[in-house]
């Protein structure tokens, strides 16, 4: 039998008489980041090509993706679109053919590659790896092999990382640049490999060989001034960030990429270190793409005076002294009791107020230290007049939703229902018959403390029947479900109590089951 699929695009049907014909019609995936010739998107396209001939697969589609890491899916976009197709059932091919398992991707945790795998299989499209020496066919040694060969991708990518970051030091200890803006009142310059200058770079500009370098030089002597002047503002005269880049601001002047001036940009001034010609890397690392950190001074590289300095050492040591005494690392009890301090004067908190008290560390400091404002607030006694802890139900019940709508397309295939999902809408089409979404319900409690449930529909969207899954009194599972056609409901909101009446409660279910039924009921084309 024929199933139906959302798009309108003709492909060969999936059932027993067309599996060849199906597994036949096959995409090309290609990949190129930095790495040796031989994996050229060309390269890799003519291995795939003379794969795909001895075994008269036919190459209806490529998707290439250029210069691209393999590190995750972040920027890979033709990649994406692939999975998106599969998934969303809009393929129509049978096959993937991809040049190696290193080409789908050097994930640090070689499961995410087997998972992404996995959902192209779940599809029933099948992953040959071109240029392997083994079969994709699900046996033991071609899993296993799979298996190392993916670990080996990922160790590659950590081995380089590792190489590059080394290098990097080495060059950072010369004296050389290692990416990032000049900043105000310096400039970069680009030096041969015998260290004779050749030209400045302007902003956005890069070195075009390899054997170059580039080092910081002073910038105009107008900036030279004036950052010397925030020194001196700063150091001897006792005025604050915001006040030096009010004056600067009045003066006309604005930074090097042409904005106004504020306190975090004279703020940066008064700590960098390149102002007094240290070369200083990895104050933020984002190795293999996998996490932000902001590391302590301990694991900086740093080369000190191998630049011009524009500013005295003695007077930078001043500055960051005063921003050290200024900022010091307080304990817990430290920042609660200035909170309190806060409270009693101000009457109230928010982020707002913290941010403005000059004596005050940042709002930012207690969301890191105590998870949240909120918690910061409870720990001093301080209760908003508003009710915020739905907010932290809401981020659980957003990161729950996905696992429900899993669930409820689970459930659906099971069924035999030929199920696709547009992930960008969440709406979910079975066998081409009806369409549904997942909503799920917050519990909330009314005055006199019953609970309460309310849903909105999707207008936009318009499904046919909507899923609402009623959360318990603490929000931490599902109730029950109630499945409410669209022709049903002419409000778009809906209010829920514990008893809602025969009119609703005819739409309630302990289970999803009937729902599968009704995929089980349309894919035999009876009446739902």
């Amino acid at each position: 039998m024929e199933r139906k699929c959302l798009s309108g695009r003709d492909r060969p049907a999936r059932t027993a008489k067309s599996t060849g014909e199906w597994s036949a019609r096959a995409a090309a995936y290609v990949r190129m980041s930095t790495d040796h010739q031989r994996y050229s998107t060309e390269n890799q396209l003519a291995t795939i090509k003379q794969f795909a001939e001895a075994r008269d697969i036919e190459i209806v589609r490529v998707y290439e993706d250029a210069g691209k890491s393999g590190l995750n899916l972040e920027g890979r976009g033709a990649f994406q679109r692939l999975l998106a197709d599969v998934e969303q059932g809009t393929a129509d091919f049978g096959t993937i053919l991809v040049y190696d398992v290193s080409r789908w991707g050097r994930f640090q945790n070689a499961d995410h590659g087997a998972h992404l795998e996995f959902l192209c299989s779940r599809a029933d499209i099948v992953v040959h790896y071109c240029a392997e020496q083994f079969e994709n066919d699900g046996s033991i040694g071609s899993n296993l092999l799979k298996t190392v060969k993916r670990v080996m991708a990922g160790e590659y990518s950590r081995e380089l990382s590792v190489k590059v970051f080394a290098g990097q030091c080495r060059l950072i200890e010369k004296g050389y640049r290692q990416g990032g803006m000049a900043g105000y009142g310096l400039r970069r310059l680009l030096v041969d490999e015998n260290g004779e200058p050749k030209s400045e770079l302007s902003i956005g500009e890069r070195k075009s060989l390899q054997t170059d370098r580039v080092i910081l030089v002073p910038g105009p002597i107008e900036e030279v001034k004036v950052v010397q002047r925030i020194y001196h503002l700063f150091v001897e005269l006792g005025v604050q960030e915001v006040e030096i880049a009010a004056r600067l601001n009045g003066e006309g002047l604005v930074t090097d990429l042409g904005r106004p001036w504020t306190r975090g940009t004279v703020h940066q001034v008064l700590t960098n270190p390149k102002y007094i010609g240290d070369n200083v890397f990895n104050r933020i690392s984002f190795k293999l793409k996998m996490r932000r950190v902001v590391n302590t001074q301990e694991y900086w590289v740093r080369a000190c005076g191998v630049f011009k300095a524009i500013v005295d050492v003695t007077t930078f040591a001043c500055a960051a002294r005063i921003v050290e005494d200024r900022s010091r690392r307080l304990g817990d009890d430290e920042l609660l009791d200035l909170l309190r301090s806060l409270l009693e004067a101000q009457g109230s908190l928010s982020g707002i107020v913290i941010d403005e008290c000059e004596d005050m560390p940042s709002s930012s400091v207690y969301k890191n230290r105590f998870g949240s404002l909120l918690r910061a607030y409870q720990l001093v006694g301080y209760s908003p007049w508003r009710d915020y802890r739905y907010i932290e139900i809401n981020r659980r019940l957003r990161m729950m939703h996905p696992d429900v709508v899993a669930k409820v397309v689970d459930g659906l295939r099971a069924a035999g229902g030929d199920v696709r999902v547009d992930h960008q809408t969440g709406l979910i089409d079975v066998n081409g018959e009806f369409t549904t979404s997942v909503v799920v319900a917050r519990c909330c409690e009314s005055q006199g403390g019953a609970p309460r449930w309310r849903i909105r529909f999707d207008a936009g969207l318009a499904p046919d029947i909507t899923v609402a899954v009623r959360m318990d009194r603490g929000n931490m599972s599902p109730l029950d479900y109630y499945l409410l056609p669209r022709l049903d409901m002419t409000e778009p909101k809906l209010r829920l109590s514990e008893s809602n009446g025969l009119s609703l409660d005819g739409y309630r279910f302990e289970t999803l089951d009937f729902l599968f039924s009704l995929a089980a009921r349309a894919q035999f084309g009876e009446a739902a």
